[in-house]
Order: C-alpha cells, then structure tokens, then sequence
C-alpha cells in the first residue's frame, strides 16, 4: 500500500510538467513586426535656380470617338457622361438577330460544302481505285474529272469559311467596348437609335494621367532640355502643384508666333480631376552657376510635408536612417520654391524625411529606406 502511494507522488509533478509544456506549445507565437518600404528624400540646402514661367492648356493624354463597324439598332446604350469605365466594358450594343441569323446561314452552307466535299473525294478514291485494278472499266479522263470535282469543292469550302468568319466578326461587332479605362465625357446618340457604320456613339477620355501643351519661344526652346524641375498649376486648381515631366518637343515652330510647342505629362490627381481645356502655368527650373550669395535655407519637397488633423502646423516624417524609426516633427515654413518647400526650422541638412504614405505611418515606427534621393 504505502508503494503504491510513493508512484503516486511520483506521478504527479511528471503530470504538472506535462501539462506546462502543452501549455506553451499552445502558446501562438509573438508576431513578428513586417518592416515596410518607405520613400524618402534627404534634406539639403536649396541651390540658387534660374525660373521661367509659361501659360499652357491641358489635353488628353488619349481621347477617342467610338463607333460601330457596323450599323443597326440599338438595345443597349448604359453609360452617362461623367460614368467611368473599365477596359472591355460595354458601352452599347446593336440588336444582334439579324447577324445570327446571318451566320447560321452562312454556317448552313459552310456545312453542306462540307458534306459534298466529303462525297467527291469518296467518289475520286473510287474511280482512282476501278483504274489501277481495271484499267478498261474507266479511264484517265473520268478520273481527272472526279478530281476537278473535289478540288472544286475544297475551293469551296475556304471560300465559306471566310464567310462564316465575316459573320462571326459581324457578330462581335455588335459590341462596343471600351478600348480603354477612362471616362465617357460625351454620349452622341440616344438609346433605340437605328445608327450606321462608324457614325460616332460616344467619346472616351483616358484621365489616368494628363498633358499640358506649352509654346516656348524660338530663342528659349533650347534650354527646354536642360530643366531640372517642372511645376504646373492650374487657374481652376491654384492650390494644387503638380510635378510635370516633359513628353514631347516640337521641332517646327509656329508661323505666326515664332514658338515650339512642348508636351508635359503628369499624373491625375487623386483629389482632384483635370480636364482637356483647363488652362493653367508650367514653371521649369534649373541650377545657376554657384554664387557667394546663393539662398541657404534648407527644401523639401511639398508631397512631403502635411498637417496632422489634431495640429496646425507643419509635420513632417523623419526617418533616422540607421534605425528605420519614424519620427513626427513640427517644422516652420516659408516660400514655395521650383525646388520644394523652404523649411526655416525643425530640420537640419543632412536628415531624411519621407515623401510617400505619410498617412499610413506612426510614431516610433520601423521602416526601410527604399528609392532614396538627395536633393
């Protein structure tokens, strides 16, 4: 009795022990914290530039009339202006019975050649076969004729396939889609509408990014090239800079006013929209020679700095580049430069400051410095 008693109290811490380790097993184990990449820009002071400023007007960077290759009436016709579209969406469509009855009919034939093809060529082996084991049952001439037939036939055939393959085309035609994503900035008929081949049904604009057409006189144009820096504005928006990027130079100038036309194209908005037509500036920029009177004050760019929604002032994100921690930072403001934002204080030179995602960072975050510039 007292032995089982003693492999009892033996049992029991073995049972504790085993208990513990299947309680940290089950424990999950602690996340670990994913380090996100995060544009930044390394503060330096702003070089002296030379600026000049031209008016321009936005266009398109792609605007279509569409219309059908076909013409009938139509059943469908969903889209509104201002209705935007996705690539492959339908944006109206013909009445499509006539054109099936079309390719059934077409196919009806293409069917029927088939079969007849079919039967010259068993009728051509046959005679083929009655002269090599009986040369006097037939002859040469029957079974050239019996060839001709066949070939006739197969002729026949690729003939109505073609038109099987218009009718389907035709068919498909009845759609028209959107060959792009966009908006639709005009509908040019009605619903029920009876229309014809390539009459013009609606137009799309391509607003994923915009152009602005700019005329530089002959003895600047030269100098188009060598800018560092574009900024647009635009009178509808005066509150809004946008970063420009030059597209196009033109290379003959206008015969009445001596200037070259010069595309820019920058990226849509996200909270605003520009449109072809709006009229606005472009300022272009470039370094001067290095002078002993030169600007100190430190820049940033403007997509850099924000203001928080519980402040007033400027912040912006600072990035210790050793550690990848996040800092936020009030910083005072002064001019807007083309090269940025002056800062007067709450930065030194040398720092880096984040430029994108500003709104999904905190405090005391770990980051990754990833496609960093010097300015």
């Amino acid at each position: 009795m007292r032995k089982s008693t003693m492999s009892r109290y033996k049992i029991v811490p073995v049972l504790l022990m085993a208990l513990v380790l299947s309680a940290c097993a089950d424990e999950p184990a602690p996340e670990k914290e994913v380090i996100r990449p995060v544009r930044a820009i390394q503060v330096a002071v702003q070089t002296e530039m030379e600026t000049r400023t031209f008016p321009g007007t936005a266009k398109a960077t792609q605007e279509v009339n569409l219309s059908f290759r076909i013409g009938g009436p139509l059943i469908t016709f969903p889209v509104n202006i201002g209705d935007r579209v996705k690539k492959g969406d339908v944006l109206a469509r013909i009445d499509p019975r006539d054109f099936k009855v079309e390719l059934s009919k077409a196919q009806g034939k293409l069917d029927k050649a088939n079969a007849n093809a079919k039967r010259a060529q068993a009728d051509y082996a046959r005679e083929l076969n009655i002269l090599k084991q009986d040369a006097g049952a037939t002859s040469q001439a029957a079974v050239d004729r019996r060839e001709d037939q066949r070939d006739q036939a197969y002729a026949e055939i690729k003939s109505l396939k073609a038109f099987v393959d218009a009718a389907k085309d035709n068919l498909s035609y009845t759609y028209l889609k959107a060959p792009f994503d966009g908006i639709v900035v005009e509908t040019i008929v009605e619903n029920f509408e009876t229309v014809l081949s390539r009459q013009e049904i609606v137009r799309l604009l391509d607003d994923s990014s915009i152009e602005m057409i700019v005329n530089i006189p002959e003895d600047l144009i030269s100098l188009v090239p060598t800018l560092e820096t574009i900024f647009v504005r635009f009178d509808t928006f005066p509150d809004h800079i946008l970063e420009a990027k030059i597209k196009e130079i033109g290379t003959e100038a206008s015969k009445t006013t001596r200037t070259y036309p010069v595309n820019l194209i920058m990226e849509q908005p996200e909270d605003i929209t520009i449109l072809p037509g709006m009229a606005g500036s472009a300022t272009g920029s470039r370094e001067k020679p290095a002078t002993s009177d030169a600007s100190e004050a430190l820049v940033v760019p403007v997509k850099a700095v924000f203001t928080p929604d519980t402040e007033k002032q400027d912040h912006v994100w600072v990035i210790d580049k050793k550690s990848g921690s996040v800092q936020l930072r009030a910083i005072k403001t002064g001019s807007l430069t083309p090269s940025g934002l002056q800062v007067i204080d709450g930065l030194q030179a040398g720092e880096w400051v984040a430029i994108a995602g500003l709104h999904t960072l905190h405090e005391g975050q770990i980051v990754r410095l990833t496609s960093t510039v010097t300015e």
